[in-house]
């Protein structure tokens, strides 16, 4: 009987398991548990009484170039000092794996374990903390090219709205609504002066999310599966929008925003025109974040994501966040 072809399947754990012993932990007892199928699988691995996290990618989400890329930014990282979740090789000094799938070749890395807590909500204390931790890694990847996109409005904002609109009628208030806020910030982008932007590798994903704090208050970031070149303020201003998004405390939130920029300014200034332009890149990684969870429908977000949904999140998050970050400037 042959198969019916698939568009993403969940790998079989024990599997998983019997693989990474062959090619990473030898005559070792290795546990595979799923942690999260999202844009890619992320299971946690146990060996000789450590922990690791094995990433295995959607088909076709990255190339192994891409994906070579990621890894050396890390590197790059991690030599520099910077707490990341780096990559590990296998016995033949391999860091990327090939896993025949049902719907085709995926490719996989195993990472770091990065040790600690996620945590919603912190004080004011570690937003400064991570502000200087953003800093320090910006000092390292200002001009830091990778062979990945290179993020610009047509990334943004022209290409998201058009995912997003599979899914959002035009004729819809929602719709009308973003169709006029991508022609402001459009503006905005060719207005920037770009001679004032530093530019070099970026993040692109840095929240609560994909950082960990231990009991030290030490921080470590993973997840750089959205990087690639752009803007350095691109990183600092979906982490401000993450902040408003989770502080509801208006007086809390100011705070925390101030802390996380003076604790950036404590290791490198942030130019002018970066400050007066983060708000509206804030606003435009909205769109972006949901022209991905538009591109991902079939093997991610369908659980979630509707036009129900879009029309919430654009009234209650982007049109909120335009309203108080933005349209106080102009």
């Amino acid at each position: 009987m042959s198969h019916f072809p698939v568009t993403s399947s969940n790998l079989s754990t024990r599997h998983i398991a019997d693989f990474l012993k062959q090619t990473y932990f030898p005559n070792v007892q290795v546990s595979c548990r799923l942690l999260k199928a999202g844009i890619s699988h992320t299971y946690l691995i146990k060996a000789r009484e450590e922990k690791f996290i094995f990433r295995i990618y959607a088909l076709n989400w990255r190339s192994e170039v891409e994906i070579n890329e990621e890894l050396r930014l890390l590197l790059h990282l991690k030599e520099n000092h910077i707490p990341v979740s780096y990559p590990l090789p296998d016995t033949n000094e391999r860091f990327i794996q090939s896993l025949g799938a049902p719907e085709g070749m995926r490719l996989a890395v195993m990472f770091s374990y990065a040790a600690g807590e996620k945590q919603f909500n912190f004080p004011p204390d570690l937003h400064f903390q991570i502000g200087s931790l953003m800093a320090r890694m910006h000092l390292l990847t200002q001009d830091f090219h990778l062979d990945r996109v290179t993020y610009t409005s047509q990334e943004i904002l022209i290409d998201s709205l058009n995912h997003v609109s599979e899914f959002l009628p035009d004729n819809t208030e929602e719709m009308a609504l973003m169709r006029s806020m991508q022609q402001f910030l459009l503006e905005e982008f060719d207005k920037a002066d770009e001679s004032q932007l530093r530019k070099g590798a970026v993040h692109l994903d840095i929240w609560f999310d994909n950082l960990v704090i231990d009991n030290a208050n030490k921080v470590t970031l993973f997840d750089f599966d959205f990087c690639g070149n752009g803007w350095l303020c691109l990183d600092l201003a979906y982490y401000i929008l993450q902040v408003h998004s989770i502080e509801r405390d208006p007086e809390q939130c100011h705070l925390k925003v101030d802390n996380f920029l003076k604790g950036y300014e404590s290791v490198t200034a942030i130019s002018a025109e970066e400050k007066r332009i983060i708000p509206m890149l804030g606003v435009s990684l909205y769109f972006f974040y949901l022209g991905i969870q538009s591109q991902r429908f079939h093997d991610f977000s369908n659980v979630f994501f509707n036009e129900v949904y879009l029309k919430r999140f654009i009234n209650l998050l982007v049109k909120k966040y335009f309203d108080t970050a933005v349209v106080p400037q102009h």
